[in-house]
């Protein structure tokens, strides 16, 4: 087993199951660790974040043994760095539309011969109680995931390109940002964004690659508060506390 259980499950030819959160919640982790569920994800891209809350939500994860993810904001070297130093195992990251900004982004995360992220914060080298740091290089290497957005138009016509990088396996969507790339704001669902969403599908699959919901499945906890308040509005009754 390695400290990934979304690569884990990969392994198996599973999905790994989560919470997605857009707030930060101690106890949304505890119930997915309760709940022995796969990951969380954080969104660090639209949602209130810092380094110090990336920080207790790795280590509230991992105390829970769950995996932390997030989306990170933007793909900046010194941004991804720091939420990757504090312990996160899997990132999004939003608008790659080139080969060029992928290859960019695999370098900044990965340890040397995969790329050339810096060395490194004292949770991952364990306060330096780890002595045998290329294992501990190695194994972070093996322990990340990287899934970049394919959100833009441009991103799609150069699919074929970015799906030569090596050491990515997983594409994240991003379904209104592409409507809006195509002329079409506010409809996700329009026929030329699904024709180009297939196409690039099956291009991904085609490579030997996966969709992040080919391998990912969560419930997003705003959501689903949302859902549950329609429905006790809808037929009168709640969730019993206990």
């Amino acid at each position: 087993m390695s400290g990934n259980k979304i690569k884990d499950r990969m392994k198996e030819g599973k999905k790994a199951y989560g919470i997605a959160m857009s707030f930060y919640s101690d106890e949304l982790i505890e119930l997915a660790g309760a709940m022995n569920l796969d990951f969380v994800n954080y969104d660090g891209q639209h949602a209130p974040i810092t380094p110090e809350t990336i920080d207790r939500f790795c280590r509230l994860c991992e105390g829970w043994g769950v995996t932390p993810t997030m989306r990170v904001p933007d793909q900046i070297p010194s941004n991804i760095l720091n939420y990757i130093d504090r312990g996160i195992k899997a990132i999004t990251v939003p608008f790659v539309n080139t080969k060029k900004e992928a290859e960019a982004v695999m370098d900044c995360c990965y340890f040397a011969p995969l790329g050339h992220r810096s060395y490194t914060s004292k949770r991952v080298m364990r306060f330096g109680l780890e002595k045998d740091l290329k294992a501990m290089m190695n194994r972070t290497n093996d322990d990340l995931m990287v899934m970049p957005q394919i959100e833009d138009i441009k991103a799609y016509n150069n699919l074929e390109d970015i799906l030569t990088v090596e050491g990515i396996n997983v594409f994240a969507g991003g379904p209104n940002d592409l409507a809006q790339s195509m002329g079409h704001p506010g409809e996700p669902n329009h026929p030329d964004c699904i024709k180009v969403t297939n196409e690039g599908t099956d291009k991904i699959h085609a490579a030997g690659k996966y969709r992040n919901d080919d391998v990912m499945v969560s419930v997003d906890a705003t959501l689903a508060v949302r859902d549950s308040v329609a429905e006790m509005l809808k037929s009168g009754n709640g969730i019993l506390p206990y």
